[in-house]
């Protein structure tokens, strides 16, 4: 007679990833997410694309808590045959192995002048980490490399923590980090990113990183058409940035493969009806947006950057737009247009002011500008690109 509790053996057919997790343990049931034990063969994956400005990318996690409405990464979760886009924030896998995996593979020489980004496919500071410290570790092991190009992206302010190691990495490494701010408007914001530290909170990590002698600074990644792209919003941002001394400021506009569309219609539906038709007609033959919408904010972004003394480009941006990527690129991309600087870091770090902030309507916008950024997430109205259903 077979036991209750026979273990089940996984399907034939089920290779790769997608059998590592099934055969996954589970660590810590919570209300919103499921933690899984998942035994990794590797931590350090190969980019294949040359359009990328990087060679290798490290992801602690598989699955990201903050849940981001917009997120690209989503259909990472499918290689695993978990298909319901909600899978991606539900159930994130943990490499506990991933520090001893990196040592292994961070063989002295190997990696001398190649660049590696942390965080690619999922949030390395996301809640998780608070418990199980993997990009820590990972972090540790780091400080043993010497003339490696790192980069790390993250919305979370818990990469202050961390502040002891970075410098560590600094002494001998090319780092930079990240941090992603895509609206200065807090209601917003706890719409779009409702588990991920607040925007003022972000900006106050990426000061003390600039004060800890960290080079730092923002990607305002994904632009959302109709939504954040005006140049008050815009502008907002990269003032902000600016402000709290950020030494690079980094751009992408938002792309959708069919997982992230699904979530992201989902809550434009709930949210904002009136532009799901509008998103329809721009998402209904690519994941892409069209070359003249890159083209226009491409301008934007530039006239506000030199407003704000940021340069142009930097020696690491993506050679070739987002919407111009084939199919299996645009599996490679990253969360923003460029990885890593190691020329924009001055000896000391600039002295920045408090934030200011500004009571509008039951919201609360950071005030770097004479505009506000509070308004309800609504349709603006047709612009200059064509008529509101026709794809831009």
């Amino acid at each position: 007679m077979s036991p209750l509790f026979a273990e089940v053996e996984p399907e034939p057919h089920v290779k790769g990833i997608e059998r590592m997790a099934r055969e996954a343990t589970t660590l810590l049931e919570k209300s919103r997410a499921e933690y899984l034990h998942i035994a990794a063969r590797t931590i350090l994956n190969r980019c294949a694309s040359a359009r990328m400005p990087f060679t290798w990318t490290i992801n602690p996690y598989r699955g990201c808590e903050y849940g981001c409405r917009y997120c690209y990464a989503r259909y990472t979760h499918e290689f695993m045959g978990l298909p319901r886009w909600e899978d991606f924030e539900e159930k994130i896998y943990v490499k506990r192995d991933a520090a001893r995996l990196l040592a292994r593979e961070l063989t002295p020489g190997r990696l001398r002048g190649q660049s590696i980004a942390l965080g690619t496919a999922t949030d390395p500071y996301q809640p998780a980490e608070r418990r199980f410290r993997v990009t820590r570790s990972l972090l540790s092991v780091m400080t043993q490399a010497s003339g490696v190009r790192l980069s790390i992206t993250t919305k979370s302010d818990l990469v202050t923590r961390d502040i002891d190691l970075l410098r560590r990495i600094a002494l001998r490494n090319s780092l930079q980090v990240n941090l992603t701010v895509t609206t200065l408007d807090r209601r917003l914001a706890r719409l779009l990113e409702f588990r991920a530290s607040t925007p003022d909170r972000r900006l106050h990590a990426l000061r003390t990183l600039r004060e800890a002698g960290i080079v730092a600074g923002i990607a305002l990644s994904p632009i959302l058409p109709d939504i954040t792209d005006d140049r008050d919003s815009l502008g907002a941002v990269i003032a902000a940035a600016h402000a709290h001394g950020a030494t690079h400021l980094f751009w992408n506009v938002l792309f959708l493969k069919p997982s992230a569309q699904q979530a992201f219609f989902s809550f434009l539906e709930r949210h904002s009806p009136d532009l799901t038709k509008r998103y329809a007609a721009r998402f209904a033959r690519s994941a892409f947006l069209d070359r003249a919408y890159q083209e226009r904010i491409s301008a934007l972004i530039t006239e506000l950057k030199r407003q704000h003394g940021f340069p142009d480009r930097t020696d690491f941006e993506l050679p070739a737009p987002i919407h111009e990527t084939d199919q299996r690129e645009a599996e490679q991309l990253p969360l923003f247009q460029i990885a890593t600087s190691a020329t924009l870091a001055p000896s000391n770090p600039p002295r920045v002011g408090p934030s200011a902030t500004l009571d509008i309507g039951q919201s609360r916008c950071m005030g770097y500008s004479g505009h506000t950024q509070s308004q309800p997430i609504s349709s603006r109205g047709p612009t200059n690109e064509g008529p509101p259903n026709s794809p831009r």
